[in-house]
């Protein structure tokens, strides 16, 4: 089985109709569709911190989305530890020259833990940091 990690602007872009990933994000799901999907807690809040700036519509659509998700048998959301938390903070404080957010470092580590080189997302950190991004 495939696995993917999934971050923020994937999220973002199945939720918003609008925004200019979508049908890309809705595509992918489908390819994807007997794949396991790993994301985490981090990724997730910050989807929600997203769409709440959109509204009451929003952010109801994010939370029951996220509801979902943390019930789906096909998505692993890694849970933010203190242990995390602390590595992804050095990782982001040693990568100063980066434009790379906490978030997205703490990504890095999960994905490079798991052995995961392939991303949802539109973010091209992700491959200056050397994986491979499907929404292009």
């Amino acid at each position: 089985m495939k696995v993917v990690f999934a971050d923020t602007s994937y999220w973002f872009a199945l939720l918003v109709r609008t925004d200019p990933w979508h049908e890309i994000a809705a595509l992918l799901s489908l390819e994807l569709i007997d794949a396991r999907v790993v994301t985490t807690e981090m990724v997730l809040a910050e989807l929600l911190n997203g769409v709440s700036r959109l509204g009451e519509y929003y952010r109801n659509l994010a939370t029951a989305e996220v509801l979902r998700l943390r019930t789906d048998p096909d998505v692993n959301i890694i849970s933010q530890s203190e242990d995390q938390f602390r590595n992804a903070f050095d990782f982001y404080r040693s990568h100063s020259d980066q434009r790379w957010g906490l978030t997205d470092c703490a990504s890095f580590l999960v994905m490079r833990e798991i052995g995961i080189t392939h991303a949802l997302t539109a973010d091209r950190d992700f491959t200056q940091a050397g994986f491979n991004i499907l929404m292009q």
